[in-house]
């Protein structure tokens, strides 16, 4: 392009000559001390400052100061810059898989979820241990007077032992009880990792789509630096208005500032999911496909996936299997245990050894477990309200997601297939009119831009597409460093010091 425009420029140098004398007396007044045309020059802008490590962006920049010796120097310089410029994200590459897998062995809260599976096992285990035997001593009347001891150890030493008999199968269904939870918490574990990986790939497309659009800007950057060139040597052959090349020099300086902005973002989204991961990595290159792969899904297979397979509904439903047990075990929880107690002595009034046995058993006269039983009944009900809550709430959610996933992928898809290669061949026809000396390079470059505009869009529509896509296919599931919820939602019954 810069080459063909010094060739371009040739031409019009040859027919400067006869304009320039109209061109200066169509010039607006600069002051008594304004030079005349050709003779003077207006300084492109300083280049902006990089404090966050864009040195190498700076000095890429820097080496683009435009010469007003000759055209040709001028862009044959530009040319030279721009491509000996270094990449200020020439760094490792990393695939969307390292992430996934670095993510695995790393993330904090999948190894929070999968201990609360094992906590909930402990408790099982707690639950249906059987009580502990006590051993008991006893002294009878230590010190009594009789007939011949003033200082008798008493009538009776010994030991006995007492054990708690349980009834009913309270253990049984303590344990079963907690071995559902831990079956809740399995299902909590895997809807923790989706969130997760859900969260990794959202992530990684968000950082794809930032240095998708970081090259975009450079190539803007580009542009904006042929227009200075353009608006320089239009003013030098007199075609051109000061308050024109200030106007370039804006639009220059913006560009520069949209590249540093872009690689900002980029090094932010990068370092966003480098958090999810759960790794320390260094600045680097994401590198994949924006463009979603295979046929993309219907609202009616989004809803049915959701509703068939998603963790959180699979939680949900197995709480109310564990509420079930819960109301059984409070249901027997009023059967009396049987305590037995037996042991020997010796009877030191008697002078024999003798034995003690004893049975309690506690009366159920007037608690019978009914506050409690009924607690675990309505939890039992209210879970069964739940599991209809949390299919209305993935339906809702579902409805806003997909849309927003359908909206992006059409976008996207139109301007695959009409705007962009529309918008190119635009600019490729107004090319070759510039060629045939039919329209201004300013046309030309207002045709580069609005193509590169429609290419930015695509990029953003795309990372919609994938972001969205993501959770439809990921059951809605997101938020990898939210501490896994546990089996029990606030309000449950969980309460004695020995579980049941």
């Amino acid at each position: 392009m810069r080459s063909f425009l010094f060739k371009s420029g040739l031409s019009v140098i040859a027919t400067a000559g006869m304009f320039c004398s109209t061109a200066t007396a169509q010039m607006p007044s600069m002051g008594s001390t304004a030079s005349p045309i050709g003779r003077t020059y207006t300084p492109p802008p300083p280049v902006p400052s990089a404090p966050y490590g864009l040195d190498q962006l700076d000095q890429g920049v820097e080496s683009r100061r435009f010469k007003v010796e000759s055209q040709q120097s001028a862009v044959e310089s530009s040319d030279s810059a721009f491509n000996s410029q270094p990449s200020t994200l020439d760094f490792q590459q990393y695939q969307l898989d390292d992430f996934l897998t670095l993510a695995a062995q790393n993330n904090p809260t999948i190894r929070q979820a999968q201990l609360q599976i094992s906590a909930q096992t402990a408790k099982a285990l707690q639950a249906g241990l059987y009580p502990n035997p006590i051993l008991n001593y006893i002294g009878e009347q230590i010190g009594v007077d009789v007939e011949g001891d003033k200082d008798s150890p008493g009538e009776f030493q010994g030991m006995t032992v007492s054990q708690r008999f349980v009834t009913a199968g309270k253990l049984k269904l303590s344990r079963e009880k907690y071995m559902r939870r831990a079956h809740i918490s399995e299902h909590l574990a895997m809807a923790q990792q989706f969130r997760v990986c859900n969260d990794v790939r959202i992530h990684f497309f968000r950082a794809l789509a930032a240095r998708e659009i970081v090259e975009l800007r450079k190539e803007l950057l580009k542009t904006a630096e042929d227009g200075a060139v353009t608006a320089r040597e239009l003013y030098n052959q007199g075609q051109a208005t000061r308050p024109q090349v200030r106007k370039s020099s804006i639009a220059l300086q913006r560009a520069r500032l949209d590249v540093l902005t872009a690689e900002n973002h980029y090094r932010e989204s990068f370092r966003r999911l480098v958090a999810i991961v759960g790794v320390d990595l260094t600045d680097g290159i994401v590198s994949g496909e924006l463009m979603p792969q295979g046929d993309p899904l219907s609202y009616q297979e989004a809803m049915s996936l959701v509703l068939t397979e998603s963790p959180e509904l699979a939680a949900a439903r197995a709480k109310l299997a564990a509420d079930r047990v819960t109301v059984r075990r409070e249901q027997v929880e009023w059967v009396p245990d049987i305590v037995a107690e037996g042991g020997a002595g010796y009877n030191f009034e008697a002078k024999e050894t003798t034995a003690a046995a004893g049975v309690s058993i506690e009366l159920p006269v007037f608690d019978r477990n009914q506050g409690t039983i009924r607690q675990a009944q309505l939890d039992y009900r209210r879970q069964q309200e739940e599991i209809r809550r949390t299919e209305l709430m993935l339906g809702q959610q579902m409805a806003n997601v997909y849309q927003q996933y359908l909206t992006a992928l059409q976008i996207a898809t139109e301007y695959d297939r009409v705007i962009i290669p529309e918008a190119e061949l635009a600019y490729q026809e107004l090319l070759e009119s510039y060629k045939a000396n039919r329209v201004d390079w300013p046309t030309v470059l207002d045709a580069q831009m609005d193509y590169f505009d429609s290419r930015l869009t695509r990029v953003q529509q795309l990372e919609q597409v994938r972001t969205n896509e993501v959770l439809v296919r990921g059951y809605l599931l997101h938020g990898g460093l939210m501490a896994a919820p546990g089996p029990t939602p606030p309000g449950h019954i969980d309460a004695v010091a020995k579980p049941r």
